[in-house]
């Protein structure tokens, strides 16, 4: 696989920080700091543009020293950017703690993990096979 990457950025490519790094981090790209409040959300630009392989994905990810050390998240979980998006990567961040915090130029604010993505063929049907478990989801087993 192939990811063709243009840096319109003031920093360093996106890397890998470690040799078994599964995402590769990203970082703000700022003209000045943002101050998110508790519960806010804010579009954190990253300067990077991607260009994928059909087939592939990339999934941008919350960081978990961030999420730990000053309660940041992504307020949609996991951002899915798809192999014919050309536009900037950015980054939907949600302060969760009770204190506001600041976003720096240059921050690693999330990082992204490139999948290959399997296409179904869909099948309308009139009925689905019945499983022991059935409908039950949401804790049907018990805590």
């Amino acid at each position: 696989m192939e990811v063709k990457i243009i840096n319109k950025s003031k920093h360093d490519m996106p890397n890998f920080e470690t040799t078994g790094a599964s995402g590769m981090d990203i970082r703000a790209n700022l003209s000045c700091d943002i101050i998110l409040k508790p519960l806010e959300r804010k579009l954190i630009p990253t300067g990077i543009f991607l260009e994928l392989e059909d087939n592939f994905e990339a999934q941008v990810r919350a960081r978990s020293g961030l999420a730990i050390k000053k309660g940041l998240s992504l307020v949609n979980g996991i951002g899915t950017i798809d192999s014919d998006y050309r536009g900037e990567v950015k980054v939907i961040l949600i302060n969760l703690s009770n204190e506001d915090v600041t976003i720096k130029d240059g921050d690693r604010i999330a990082q992204i993990v490139f999948m290959k993505v399997e296409k179904p063929k869909i099948v309308e049907v009139k009925s689905i096979s019945d499983t022991e478990r059935g409908s039950g989801g949401f804790g049907h087993t018990g805590i």
